[in-house]
């Protein structure tokens, strides 16, 4: 019959010794392997932020609200909206909002904002729809009818996880709210996709992480008709 050796003391602790190691030989090439490629993995990003990024112009009317927001009106209570030309909800608000704010700016109570951001790209096939209009109104802003453009974007708003609309049909859309015949260069040229990146970039920095974000004097207020009426009358 065959029976089983216990180690000595010394051969237990060389084993031990040896086994540790092999343990702590496995740690540092695990490490050495993961900070390789979290090195490589952090240059090939910049990398392609750089080849990717396009140069950041601004549409008129933008200098005075951080190069992110064309406003219309002049009075003491600012509003502030952050929206995406492919949101459902901020075509809900802009439907159910538009006559009051216009009231509003007119009466020379409120000066809008409009911060147009390009969050659901994602849902676009692929096509950068929410880039390409915001770019295309910037380009209205260029040409004076950065409001009635922004409204009719909304009216034709096209469904989610759709290419959404061409740039022959925002084109056509801006002629048809009186743009001169640059705008369609502009927009073809796509000459502020780079604004909306920017845009888009600043409103996330700033805490805004869904469209439709309504502010009033900077503090955000739910983003439907009566807590705007409300907002407005707590700030005048």
């Amino acid at each position: 019959m065959t029976t089983s050796r216990t180690p000595t003391p010394s051969a237990a602790v060389a084993a031990q010794f040896a086994a540790d190691r092999r343990r702590r030989r496995a740690f540092w090439s695990a490490t050495i392997v993961v900070a390789v490629l979290l090195t490589a993995g952090t240059v090939g990003y910049q990398r392609f932020q750089s080849q990717s990024a396009e140069p950041v112009r601004y549409p008129a009317g933008t200098a005075a609200h951080g190069g992110t927001g064309v406003a219309r009106g002049s009075g003491p209570v600012t509003i502030d909206v952050y929206a995406d030309f492919m949101c459902p909800n901020c075509k809900r608000f802009e439907d159910s909002t538009a006559t009051m704010l216009d009231g509003a700016v007119t009466a020379g109570q409120v000066t809008v904002v409009t911060h147009p951001v390009a969050f659901l790209d994602r849902m676009s096939q692929g096509a950068k729809y929410s880039t390409r209009a915001v770019a295309a109104a910037g380009c209205a802003a260029d040409g004076g009818r950065f409001t009635e453009y922004v409204r009719m974007l909304f009216q034709q708003q096209p469904a989610e996880q759709t290419p959404g609309l061409t740039d022959d049909r925002l084109v056509t859309l801006g002629r048809d709210a009186g743009l001169p015949e640059g705008f369609a260069q502009c927009v073809r040229d796509g000459t502020y996709r780079g604004w909306a990146a920017h845009v888009s970039e600043r409103a996330a920095r700033d805490g805004v992480i869904g469209t439709p974000t309504v502010k009033v004097n900077g503090e955000v207020t739910a983003a439907d008709p009566t807590a705007v009426r409300a907002a407005l009358g707590d700030a005048g």
